[in-house]
């Protein structure tokens, strides 16, 4: 399935995908995040609601706008890591992120007024659905609800001036989620999805989630140990090679640009930039 949410006269609104057309969840059956503890449910719970517009005539937001965590995996693909200049990390590298940089597919990230070296990150978001803590590596998946598309927008220079990443990516609209979630059972543990980014229409980051260096179920268990996961948190799990600060010059992201981001079995999210 494919879960997303959509602006309405009366609010936001959730539903599933249905080639299409949005088949809207009852307003009686609450948010979203309240239901992905139990996938199944869904289909039960949305299979005799009519089907509504096509989506692309909706404004499409943010599938999670408040998760209840939100977890960032720094330098999970080995080239990225070589290509920064830094070692390849002996564990996840982990940080927090803030739920107000959470923007939709079609927002504008928004570069502040001091910032000058913007740049882009293509991720694959995991969904957690069950909670909980000190999960095994064999039964991590069954605590995965679905995937999203991340774009990691970083300011390069905060993130190097100050040493922890957290703040620098974490600016109002620098993080870009969307079109919607794909659940599970569609994508099982993600492990080779082809992962593309283009900025301006010039493909900049082009790899595979096979190239990260931990995968969903070990960054699941991990995060995990002797911290409770919670249903409806996000993590987003590691940029491939590409970055515009690894480039030489650097490249960095300006007011007029697009970025598109394209993940294999999910779809694409596209967002403009402006000041």
């Amino acid at each position: 399935m494919k879960l997303l949410r959509i602006a309405t006269q009366n609010g936001p609104r959730w539903g599933v995908l249905d080639q299409e057309r949005v088949r809207l969840a009852p307003l009686s059956a609450g948010p979203l995040a309240a239901h992905l503890h139990d996938i199944t449910r869904i289909s039960s719970l949305i299979s005799e609601e009519p089907l509504g517009l096509k989506f692309s005539d909706y404004k499409i937001l943010a599938p999670l706008d408040s998760p209840s965590q939100f977890i960032g995996v720094g330098l999970n693909y080995r080239d990225h890591a070589i290509e920064t200049g830094l070692p390849i990390p002996k564990a996840p590298i982990t940080f927090g992120l803030l739920q107000t940089s959470i923007i939709g597919p079609g927002d504008a990230i928004i570069i502040p007024p001091f910032a000058s070296k913007v740049d882009w990150e293509a991720e694959l978001g995991i969904v957690i659905g069950q909670s909980g803590t000190d999960i095994s590596i064999d039964d991590a998946i069954n605590y995965v609800a679905g995937y999203v598309i991340i774009n990691d927008v970083s300011d390069r220079q905060v993130q190097n001036d100050e040493g922890q990443w957290g703040r620098s990516k974490s600016f109002n609209s620098f993080k870009p989620m969307g079109p919607w979630i794909v659940t599970r059972d569609e994508i099982g543990d993600a492990s080779d999805l082809a992962i593309q980014l283009w900025v301006n229409g010039v493909l900049k980051q082009s790899s595979t989630t096979a190239e990260l260096i931990f995968g969903v179920s070990e960054i699941v268990s991990r995060l995990s140990a002797s911290t409770t996961l919670l249903s409806g948190s996000v993590i987003s799990t590691g940029t491939p090679p590409g970055i515009g600060h690894s480039r030489v010059p650097p490249e960095y992201l300006n007011a007029g640009d697009e970025v598109k981001i394209t993940i294999e079995g999910i779809g694409t999210l596209t967002n403009p930039i402006s000041r």
